[in-house]
This record gives structure tokens, C-alpha cells and sequence, in this order.
């Protein structure tokens, strides 16, 4: 399993927006062969600071992600709305099942 966790900082007059934005994503993405999860959290100490938590079966799948209509849509509507570029970190998922 390829799990991928995105850390977005948004500016404050953006926050409805990206969530928006980011929610239409999350949906779209669940629908990708390979995608086991696709979660947007936002932080209860921080309402600025969101989490993606994106699952792929495999690295393949995780990559093609990166090439769908929505995700491309999303990036593109979200560069304006973040404090500073979005930080992505690659995770190995040991669980199975």
C-alpha cells in the first residue's frame, strides 16, 4: 500500500474554499482504480491547517492519481489559497486488509 500525507497550510480567507475544493477531490479520488482511502482532515487546533490522507494499492496507482482531471482541477484551484507550498511525505502501509 502507497499512502501518501499531504500538509496544506491555507491562507485564512480561503479556508471554506479549499475545503471545498478539496472535499470534490477527496470524492472523485475514491473512485480511482487502487484507491483505498482518500481523507481531508482539518486540524482542531489550527483551522488553517489540513492533512490529506491519500491510499493507493500500489505506487502506480498513487502516480496516476497525479494525472486525473479532478486532481489537476484541484491543484491548480488551490495553488492561490495556500500560505506556503503544499508538503507531501511517502508512507509504505505495513497493515493488510
Amino acid at each position: 500500500m502507497q499512502v501518501t500525507l499531504v500538509q496544506v497550510i491555507v491562507k485564512p480567507n480561503y479556508v471554506d474554499a479549499f475545503i471545498e475544493a478539496s472535499l470534490q477531490n477527496s470524492h472523485a479520488s475514491r473512485e480511482e482504480p487502487g484507491n483505498l482511502r482518500f481523507d481531508v482532515l482539518q486540524s482542531a487546533d489550527d483551522p488553517t491547517v489540513f492533512l490529506l490522507y491519500e491510499a493507493y494499492e500500489t505506487v502506480e496507482d498513487a502516480t496516476a492519481h497525479k494525472g486525473t482531471d479532478h486532481y489537476l482541477l484541484w491543484r491548480d484551484t488551490v495553488a492561490k489559497m495556500m500560505a506556503k507550498p503544499r508538503q507531501g511525505v511517502r508512507y509504505v502501509g505495513l497493515n493488510e486488509g
